[in-house]
């Protein structure tokens, strides 16, 4: 192998016309491969052929159908929508920052928002008691699902009817996590099945937590539940259907991925454990965000909140000293969990409860569109036996 495959960050930079993080982004989500320079370990090469790919992409005029399969990862955006962006490296519900709302709102207030409405919540106080299952994770699931099975469709209901059951279902699955039926706010809810003091410090984290994970633009969640509201489904139906996605280890399974490297840290050291990942080509997971070349603003708005755990400040400052890269909101899932001993399922459950209000939000706004998703693919195999 010529040592021309391999360049210096500088000229990697260099050639895509981008910043110190935004390469260790594209390193992060395995888009270039990367390896300790032999005259100096200190330093990392990047290989030249995946610095010539972005470059090429990035200033090539592509053909309709490159495009349209480029959107699905992390592409051009894909469908309408008055919910949620990000601009200017900031998340903004219907066009009030996030980051801002955390400081005073419920998720309850910012679940109202999400969907569209105003003014105080309508919804059923009286709910069956959740699933008996001995972790949240299957209570959560078992809570859509027997929803989903007997839920009406909500194509053709009533705006009325819909606010109702959506303020309804947000209860549903807090009681899922929780445990029990449960009346108040939903952050102190879980702040009392957790040990933590309603009202206090850990529940006021817990809220800020919710706000600030409600909804993150077309991820695979909300574009699942999306699909599944296009076909008139109800609700809880297309809930549980964003719930399925987070049953995967690339979106639900992302604090549990960080979890593991935290222990890599832990048992190796912050800055062995990056080199060793960053050696054999792995992402360092709970750093860096596609849409966010700079920090995670969510992120920074928890930690900034309280004392990270020493083992994850030692991780978080070592990452950024190596590579550049801030923490993501995975990261600081995990931080707030530790720092409040919350259950090892805890993060999970506190993503799931808060993106239900997005989920419920996007199913609404697709129901509204009247119109089915139905992308066409685009056949690569064998030639068709026609005549």
């Amino acid at each position: 192998m010529s040592p021309r495959d391999w360049i210096a960050a500088e000229e990697a930079r260099d050639r895509l016309g981008v910043r110190a993080q935004t390469l260790y982004a594209y390193v992060s989500r395995g888009r270039v491969q990367v390896r300790p320079d032999p005259g100096d370990p200190r330093r990392s090469l990047y290989r030249a052929a995946d610095i010539a790919a972005l470059s090429q992409r990035k200033s090539r005029s592509r053909k309709v159908s490159d495009v349209a399969a480029g959107a699905i990862a992390w592409g051009e955006p894909v469908l309408a929508s008055e919910i949620t962006t990000v601009a200017g490296g900031r998340l903004f519900y219907r066009g009030r920052d996030a980051i801002r709302l955390a400081e005073t709102e419920t998720l309850e207030a910012v679940a109202r928002l999400l969907r569209g409405g105003h003014g105080a919540a309508l919804k059923r106080t009286e709910r069956p008691a959740p699933p008996q299952a001995p972790d949240m994770r299957t209570r959560a699931f078992l809570a859509l699902a027997l929803r989903a099975g007997t839920d009406p469709p909500a194509r053709g209901r009533q705006p009325l009817a819909l606010a109702v059951e959506a303020a309804t279902l947000l209860d549903v699955i807090a009681d899922a996590i929780a445990g029990e039926v449960g009346g108040g706010a939903i952050h102190n809810r879980l702040a009392l099945a957790w040990g933590q003091g309603p009202g206090g410090p850990g529940a006021d984290l817990i809220r800020r937590t919710l706000v600030l994970v409600a909804d993150h633009e077309l991820n695979a969640s909300a574009f699942a539940a999306r699909v599944a509201a296009s076909t008139g489904a109800s609700l809880s139906a297309a809930a549980l259907a964003g719930l399925s996605t987070l049953s995967g280890p690339r979106h639900g399974g992302a604090t549990a991925a960080v979890r593991t490297f935290a222990a890599e840290a832990a048992r190796l050291g912050p800055r062995q454990a990056i080199a060793d990942r960053l050696v054999e080509d792995r992402a360092l997971p709970g750093f860096g965000h596609p849409l966010y070349p700079e920090d995670d603003p969510r992120a920074a708005a928890l930690l900034d909140r309280f004392r990270a755990p020493p083992e994850l400040a030692a991780l978080r400052e070592a990452a950024r000293e190596v590579t550049g890269l801030a923490p993501n909101i995975d990261f600081a899932l995990v931080a707030v969990c530790e720092a409040l001993r919350l259950p090892a399922d805890a993060a999970f459950a506190l993503f799931t409860v808060a993106r239900c209000a997005g989920w419920i939000a996007h199913a609404i706004e697709q129901g509204q569109t009247d119109a089915l998703i139905r992308p066409r693919a685009r056949y690569v195999g064998p030639e068709p036996e026609l005549g």
